[in-house]
């Protein structure tokens, strides 16, 4: 699901660019969802949310124990993966430059990433 809050506490609430959640879950078709049903969270950065996408939601994603959290860089040109998560941010992190496939092991599977068509901001400056 996309554009839905979560709600962590009264100083952040969250819309990841992607929440995957449980399917009778989202069935509700709730607008505010709890963050402990988020199973995978991923994020497109944009120059104006580097920070709050590399910091911020890192933090606080694994804080609330999210296990995978996928960021997207079009202003890199890279996958960021995120996991094993802990008080203070994730512990496993990978960088994968776009351009070939990535296979991304998560708590809901494997998924199969084609990073080749993904766009990149004409002034990407790479990992």
């Amino acid at each position: 699901m996309s554009d839905v809050a979560f709600p962590f506490s009264s100083d952040y609430e969250f819309c990841p660019d992607l929440a995957v959640i449980p399917a009778e879950e989202e069935a509700r078709n709730l607008s505010a969802y709890s963050p402990d049903l988020i199973e995978l969270a991923v994020e497109v950065v944009s120059p104006s949310s580097v920070r709050n996408d590399y910091e911020v939601k890192d933090r606080q994603y694994a804080a609330r124990g999210i296990a995978n959290y996928l960021i997207l860089d079009p202003c890199k040109g890279h996958l960021a993966t995120r996991w094993n998560p802990g008080p203070e941010g994730y512990r496993g992190r990978d960088l994968f430059p776009y351009g070939g496939k990535v296979v991304v092991d998560t708590a809901i599977g494997s998924l199969s990433i084609d990073t080749s068509g993904l766009p990149v901001d004409p002034g990407a400056t790479g990992a």
